[in-house]
């Protein structure tokens, strides 16, 4: 029996005269995400996605990065968890890296201990916006949590952080395991387990007013459509 793709994730960038923002407030439909082997878990309102790739370090060696982010009412959310291959690099050198990347204000630290990892916050705050980092360093990772969004979302943006669990014993749904639907059970296939992938047949172009087009008024919209052959 052939299998066809069950899973799109179709971005499309439209252009309006309004953009339109759910409002900001604490879901009911908080998941816990984890990478196996990674020794953390946190609690989101979407499933992230996953990027793997190799960092090259000033020795000349490698490290695995893995990079999770998802977006949720106008709140984007980032994890990225690094390899610390022995000797391991502490993590006040860790931080040094990415600041000099992130440009972020060195005079908001505060110092954190989450289930005995300590670590350090750093954050910033204008009328519009709030963005908030955590790095941790355990005995084989370091981690670098990151939201920002409007201001008013600073309420849920806490939430993220305070749902940060380190350690070997943490659960959660595998981000890097199998898709299952949370209504029947049944296995939702990606690219990879397919072996007929769907096609987009048509693309309708967006449409937008004129005053939204000469104002330069944006947003992006992320679609997931689940596609089944019954």
């Amino acid at each position: 029996m052939e299998r066809i793709l069950l899973s799109l994730l179709v971005p499309i960038v439209l252009v309006s005269g309004a953009v339109c923002q759910q409002p900001v407030g604490i879901s009911p439909t908080l998941m816990r995400y984890t990478l196996k082997g990674d020794g953390f878990s946190v609690l989101l309102d979407s499933r992230p996605t996953l990027t793997t790739t190799k960092v090259s370090l000033k020795d000349g060696k490698e490290r695995t990065k893995r990079f999770l982010t998802t977006t949720v009412n106008s709140v984007v959310y980032s994890i990225e968890i690094f390899e610390n291959l022995k000797p391991g690099q502490p993590l006040e050198e860790f931080i040094a890296e990415s600041n000099a990347s992130l440009k972020y204000d060195p005079a908001t630290e505060r110092n954190l201990t989450v289930d005995g990892f300590t670590g350090k916050e750093y954050s910033s705050q204008t009328n519009t916006t709030v963005t908030v980092m955590q790095f941790f360093a355990t005995e084989d990772r370091l981690f670098r949590f990151a939201a920002t969004g409007p201001a008013t979302a600073a309420p849920v943006i806490k939430n993220f952080f305070s749902s940060i669990r380190l350690g070997p014993k943490t659960d959660g749904i595998d981000v890097a395991g199998r898709y299952f639907r949370s209504d029947t059970g049944e296995q939702v296939f990606v690219g990879r387990d397919v072996d007929v992938k769907a096609r987009l047949l048509e693309k309708p172009e967006p449409a937008y007013t004129k005053d939204a087009r000469d104002n330069k008024v944006e947003g992006t919209v992320i679609i997931r459509a689940v596609l089944s052959n019954t």
